[in-house]
Order: C-alpha cells, then sequence, then structure tokens
C-alpha cells in the first residue's frame, strides 16, 4: 500500500534556497516526539520563554543553551556551551543543553544556520555566531534589569548569573529578569564585542563533557533503541554488487514465519522484511529466495581497480594543482634521485552503531529520527521521498553511535526507512542495518596510490620535488558539480598551495604535485579525515625516504625546509622536544616523525616502536602536537588525539576494504578487524596554540599517525613500508 502523495524531486541545493525563504514565528516549542522511555531531560520547553534562539533560562536559574550540530563522541555539544556560557556569563554549573530540529531552523528561517557537522568544523565554524548569540543574551538580561532599577546598563555588571548594581548595592539574577529580557530588542551585531582568549574564564578550560553521565549510566537512548507504541521493524539487503539491481522476490517462503508482517521493494537495488522484531525481520530475510541482477561490475575485483589506479601513475590526463619551476627536468638530470610507489586501501567507516532510521509517514506529515551528521540533509531527504514539502516534515536528530563521515554525505539510509515506511501508513518503522549490510553498502574512504620523485643535491638539499597522486574522486560520486574543468583539487587535501585549511607545509625550489582521477564502481566518501590521511602517508614517508638520501635527520631535513611555514615547524618542533628527539632510546626502540596540515589545523607525531627479527611490530608511544588555533577544552583535544591514534593505528595495522566479484570481502570485525586496547601505546597530547586562528580537531590529527610509525619502522629496519596495511606487509 502507498501513501498517495505526489513526491517531488528535492535537490539539495533546492532546499537550501527553499530554507533560506522560510519564514516563522518565535512561538516554537521544543517538544521531541520521542518514545515514553526516554530521558526527562529531553522534555519540552515550550512554558520557558527564550532570551532569545541560544539561551532559555529557567526561573531556577537552569540555562538551557540550545545545539545545532551533531554531537557523536567528539565534544562539540561540551565546546559550543562553553563558548556561549563564557559571553553569557552565566553559571557553568547550571548549564544544559538541547538539540534543534532542522524542521525548527527552517521555520525560523534558519536563525541557527548550517546544521552540518562534518570537517572538524563543529566549533570552527559556528564559534562566531554562538558566541555572539551567548553576547546578545547578556546584553538583553543586563538591559532588562536596568530598565527595572532605572539605571544605567553600563553601570551594570554580571558574573555567573548575578547581576549586580554596585552603587545602589542592588542584585538579581537571570532567572528574575530572564521573562522581562526576552521582550528587550536584540542588540545591534555590530555592537556586539566578544571577549579575547586571554579574558576566558569557561572557554578554554577542562570543563567536564555534559553529555557523559547519560552514556555512562545506561539512559542514553540512541537510534537503535527506539520504541514507540505499535512500532515495527525493518531487515534490508541490498544487491552485493554495487549498482546490482532487485530482479524479484519470493514473500510466500517466508510470509507465515513468525512475526512477519510483509516482504516490501524498498528501491531499485533493495527488498526489507518488516516484522514485529528486528530479528524476525532478519531471520525471515536470511530465509528469502531472492533473484539480482548483478551487472557487469560483478566482474571488478581488487586487482583490476589497482591496474587502473596504476595507469593514473603515468598517464598524460592528470593535472598539476601546483608547478613551481621545473621539477620533472631537475629530476631527470639529478645525480642523487630517490623514486618510490605508495598505496593506500578502501576504508570503511564502521561506526559501532550501524545505520538505522525510524520513520513515520501519513498523507499530511512526515517524521524521521535520524542519527545524522547533517540534518538539513536528512530533512530533504524526508521531503523528497515522501513526497510532502519541507514544512509537513521534520527529523529529531539522535546523537549518532559514531559517525566518522558515513552520515555526513548521502542519507541514503533516510531514503530506504521512509520508502519503506511509506507503505505502512501512520505506523513507526525502525529500519536497522545489520553489521554485514553495514559493511558491504557504505561509502568507503577512496582508494588510491602515489608514485613520488625527488632529487637531493651534493650538499643533501632537496632541489625538486614531484608527486602523483591516482585514485578514486569523493566529488566525481557524489558531487560532480564541484569539479572544475575536470580538476579536482579535494584529492590533493594537505598538498594545496594555497594556505588557511590543508596547505603544504614545505618551500621547494622545483616542485609539481598533480591528480589522475580514476574512478570505480565502489561508492566513496569522507572517512574521519577524508584524504589527508592518504597523502600525509605518502608524503611525509617519502621526506623521511629523502632525508636518508641527503643523509641528514629527519627532523633537521624538515626543519630546514620548513622556514616560510612557522605553524608547521612549530608543531614539528613541539612534537619533537616533547618526544626528546635526539635523546637516546632503549635498545631496539627507534623513533619516527611526521608533520601534516588539515581542517585549518597544524599536526605533529613522534612514534616510538621496535621490530622483532620475526616481523613483529610493538609501538610504544606517539607524543601528538596540535595547534588549533584557540583551544576551547584542552581534554577534549586530548580525548581526540586519543581516538585518532586508535582509529589511525587500526587503518595503519589491519584495516582495508578489498573487492572479489564486484562485492565487498570485509563483512564483520572477524576480518575487520579494530584496535585492541591491549595493543594501544602511550599517548601524550600536546598543545601548541597561536590563538590566532580557528582550527578543527577531531580530525586533523590522525593524519600523522600512520606515517610517524611508518618512519619508525624505517628508523628500525632500514626497509620503508609503502603499502597499506601493515598486516600484508614483511617488515623485516
Amino acid at each position: 500500500m502507498k501513501t498517495a502523495v505526489k513526491q517531488p524531486n528535492l535537490s539539495r541545493r533546492k532546499f537550501m534556497v527553499t530554507a533560506a525563504a522560510a519564514s516563522g514565528g518565535l512561538a516554537l516549542g521544543f517538544n521531541l516526539p520521542f518514545g515514553a522511555d526516554l530521558a526527562q531531560a529531553q522534555a519540552p520547553l515550550a512554558a520557558t520563554p527564550e532570551v532569545n534562539a541560544w539561551v532559555v533560562i529557567k526561573p531556577d536559574e537552569t540555562v538551557v543553551i540550545r545545539i545545532a550540530r551533531t554531537e557523536m563522541g567528539q565534544g562539540t555539544l561540551t565546546g559550543i556551551a562553553q563558548l556561549v556560557t563564557e559571553e553569557l556569563e552565566c553559571d557553568w554549573k547550571k548549564v544544559t543543553t538541547e538539540m534543534v530540529t532542522p524542521g525548527q531552523n527552517l521555520a525560523r528561517k534558519r536563525v541557527w544556520g548550517d546544521m552540518a557537522t562534518g570537517g572538524s568544523r563543529g566549533i570552527r565554524g559556528s564559534e562566531t555566531y554562538t558566541r555572539a548569540g551567548g553576547a546578545a543574551a547578556r546584553m538583553m538580561l543586563l538591559q532588562a534589569a536596568a530598565e527595572e532599577w532605572k539605571v544605567p546598563v553600563g553601570e551594570l555588571t554580571v558574573s555567573e548569573g548575578v547581576i549586580r548594581h554596585a552603587a545602589s548595592n542592588r542584585t538579581t539574577t537571570y532567572g528574575k529578569v530572564a521573562p522581562a529580557a526576552a521582550k528587550v530588542t536584540p542588540p545591534d551585531p555590530k555592537t556586539i564585542k566578544l571577549k579575547p582568549y586571554t579574558q576566558w574564564k569557561v572557554a578554554g578550560k577542562p570543563m567536564k563533557r555534559l553529555d557523559t553521565a547519560p552514556k555512562l549510566n545506561g539512559s542514553k537512548i540512541y537510534a537503535v533503541d527506539l520504541k514507540f507504541p505499535g512500532m515495527l521493524n525493518a531487515a534490508v539487503k541490498s544487491c552485493e554488487v554495487f549498482g546490482g539491481k532487485l530482479v524479484s522476490f519470493d514473500e510466500s517462503k517466508v510470509a507465515k514465519m513468525p512475526g512477519v508482517k510483509r516482504v516490501v521493494k524498498v528501491d531499485d537495488s533493495t527488498v526489507a522484511v518488516v516484522a514485529d522484531t528486528w530479528w524476525r525481520a532478519k531471520t525471515a530475510l536470511d530465509a528469502l529466495p531472492i533473484q539480482w541482477d548483478e551487472g557487469p561490475d560483478a566482474n571488478v575485483s581488487s586487482a583490476t581497480i589497482a591496474k587502473n589506479l596504476e595507469s593514473g601513475l603515468t598517464s598524460n590526463d592528470a593535472f598539476a594543482d601546483t608547478s613551481i619551476g621545473d621539477a620533472i627536468k631537475v629530476i631527470a638530470g639529478a645525480p642523487k634521485k630517490v623514486e618510490a610507489v605508495y598505496t593506500t586501501p578502501f576504508l570503511s567507516h564502521a561506526t559501532m552503531e550501524p545505520m538505522t532510521c525510524t520513520a513515520k509517514i501519513t498523507a499530511e506529515r512526515a517524521e524521521a529520527w535520524v542519527p545524522t551528521q547533517n540534518g538539513d540533509q536528512a530533512l530533504a531527504a524526508l521531503s523528497e521521498t515522501a513526497g510532502l514539502p519541507l514544512d509537513k516534515c521534520e527529523v529529531y536528530k539522535m546523537d549518532p553511535g559514531g559517525g566518522f563521515g558515513r552520515r555526513v554525505t548521502i542519507p541514503d539510509y533516510v531514503h530506504k526507512a521512509v520508502n519503506i515506511a511509506k507503505q505502512f501508513p501512520g505506523v513507526h518503522v525502525k529500519m536497522i542495518w545489520s553489521r554485514e549490510e553495514d559493511q558491504m553498502h557504505g561509502f568507503y574512504r577512496p582508494i588510491s596510490q602515489a608514485r613520488l620523485s625527488g632529487a637531493v643535491d651534493a650538499q643533501g638539499n632537496l632541489q625538486a620535488l614531484h608527486i602523483r597522486v591516482s585514485g578514486q574522486s569523493i566529488n566525481a560520486f557524489s558531487n560532480p558539480a564541484a569539479i572544475k574543468d575536470g580538476k579536482d583539487v579535494r584529492q590533493l587535501q594537505g598538498l594545496w598551495k594555497e594556505p588557511g585549511d590543508a596547505q603544504f607545509g614545505y618551500t621547494v625550489p622545483n616542485l609539481q604535485i598533480e591528480y589522475a582521477m580514476r574512478n570505480s564502481h565502489v561508492p566513496v566518501g569522507p572517512w574521519r579525515g577524508v584524504n589527508t590521511n592518504q597523502n600525509g602517508v605518502y608524503l611525509e614517508c617519502f621526506m623521511d625516504e629523502l632525508a636518508k638520501a641527503a643523509g641528514k635527520d629527519p627532523v633537521e631535513f624538515r626543519r630546514t625546509l620548513m622556514k616560510n611555514h612557522p605553524k608547521h615547524l612549530g608543531v614539528l618542533n613541539a612534537a619533537a622536544n616533547a618526544a626528546g628527539w635526539g635523546k637516546p632510546l632503549p635498545a631496539g626502540v627507534h623513533r619516527g616523525v611526521a608533520v601534516f596540515m588539515g581542517y585549518a589545523s597544524y599536526s605533529a607525531a613522534v612514534a616510538e616502536v621496535s621490530v622483532s627479527p620475526k616481523s613483529e611490530l610493538k609501538i610504544h608511544r606517539l607524543v601528538v602536537a596540535t595547534d588549533c588555533g584557540n583551544v576551547v577544552n584542552p581534554d577534549q583535544i586530548a580525548a581526540q588525539t586519543d581516538g585518532a591514534v586508535a582509529m589511525g593505528l587500526s587503518a595503519l595495522l589491519y584495516n582495508e576494504i578489498t573487492i572479489d566479484k564486484g562485492r565487498v570481502v570485509e563483512t564483520n570485525f572477524h576480518n575487520y578487524p579494530v584496535l585492541k586496547l591491549a595493543d594501544m601505546p602511550k599517548v601524550e597530547s600536546v598543545l601548541a596554540p597561536t590563538h590566532d586562528f580557528w582550527g578543527g580537531v577531531g580530525e586533523p590529527t590522525i593524519c600523522v599517525i600512520a606515517p610517524a610509525v611508518m618512519n619508525a619502522i624505517f628508523a628500525a629496519t632500514g626497509k620503508p613500508v609503502r603499502n597499506l596495511p601493515i598486516k600484508n606487509q614483511k617488515l623485516v
């Protein structure tokens, strides 16, 4: 049965235009219609007047700070709350938070701005307007107190939510003046002055996270936990070969199995079983006879993909994003040259919570409960697939059980869940992917290869460097409009000539950096750190090969080339000094170093490893330095560094997605393992902030983990590691 509604073709661009033009009032409640088993902390606040869109203050002095970004373990929720609190001058001990929905944002002319959380922009992309929101609320609260006391607002001071008028020795609180403040005309944005970091009292400090307790005591509700009266559950299966089609299925074979309600076609490549419990749906799905048309890509393998990549290393169709001097000519005529080819594989996000979405669709309204990194995009997907206008739709954002970029691009799981729910009008339908489905139908980190060559003169100076990257393009798969004249600079992230986000960190007299696009049928997308991870391996491991050819210490070799890149040099020195670079190590232990830039932050790492005669690798220690400009919460940066090390080492040591007969081979953690706690090295996080910019934290440091370890292995064995993961390599 299908709902009788028209399905519009709503692109993301059209959604953004529609959203910008939408209007609505201020009297919107924040009543999220979750199941009855959700924590009371998510109860509505409609009865409490807001000071402005960011701040609600209750009579008991509780301060509710509204958050538009997604919290997925990276600490953005706490960090934004710290920034708002800093400008608001309220009592941090009384601060709580509330998530904003995309529909509420749309109805209020997008007052909370962009609702996407990716590219390590959770804080750096919203710090200005969130801080301004806190400062505006403070000014309105002070103005309300001044009008009540009939005194100039300039005579008032405030600390931790207590307003004072020294001349009359009067005090009041935010909770008492909040209703009046809500009626004050907001200040002109041009009059709002934000505090310099030197005056911070809450921001910049290691405040405890606001979202820890429910995760520890089990009260936290994730999307897979949702329960509604009469809810149905769906298990899905798509053609294992990317691009394959669903031909037919025999529902009669499973229709009488316990709990089964119906077998439904989801889209051209997917079928679902809907039942009273997910396990019953999954059991029936496994027993369902399905016929697939796997198509021509059923013949694709990792070997054929690798051969295609190899062709890009020497082809004439590459474009040069950076061309200084004549690197190719200088290298060809150099008395000492170094050449190497590196490879990195596809990687899966392997989030602990697989893709899931609950949807309820009627002819008049569409609702979805989504663990998403991009609320705007999820709302657009809901509207498009349900066939209802945006103002008839709402997405209730759930904190994802892991994101890493998987939930920020194409909301495929939203489309599928809504397509299923449309066939059960008025009923909540919760779709959960199995681990196997999740592994076999992701948007993987792009596979790539790189050929590098360099020329070193008799004095050990680098005279020329040529880098050719051949690999799959994320934009070609998900955003072709971003590719200009067939040139996709995104795949050279971290090797860019432009300063700002991911700049190449060395000065080389003759330099050529190129990219040759080589796509396959395997879908690709952002993976924590995206292209800085592969490019960091290529550049930084080759720098150690060049340093050895030059007869120079790897750190000193880099320092010479970083004279015009002070921030790269700054984190290099910070990591090297903290690690004791140059000081004696225990017998058999060796060091490696790496420096790179990504997401507007600078990172460096020093690794200490040992390699046994049996090729057994032991990673003892990692010292990681970060310059992210301004530091909002140093403890969260240290935590993100730990996470980057764990994820980076998993990718370095074990992880790869391989293709056989057009489909993914690694279907679960038995053949896609993650780092065990026993193998986690000692990690030391070093902060080297320069306080003159806002950089990211979640992704930048991961790009230096693998090359630092690889370079330490090179120092230990004299044999460079050029192909990942290490499990496939013999180190000695």
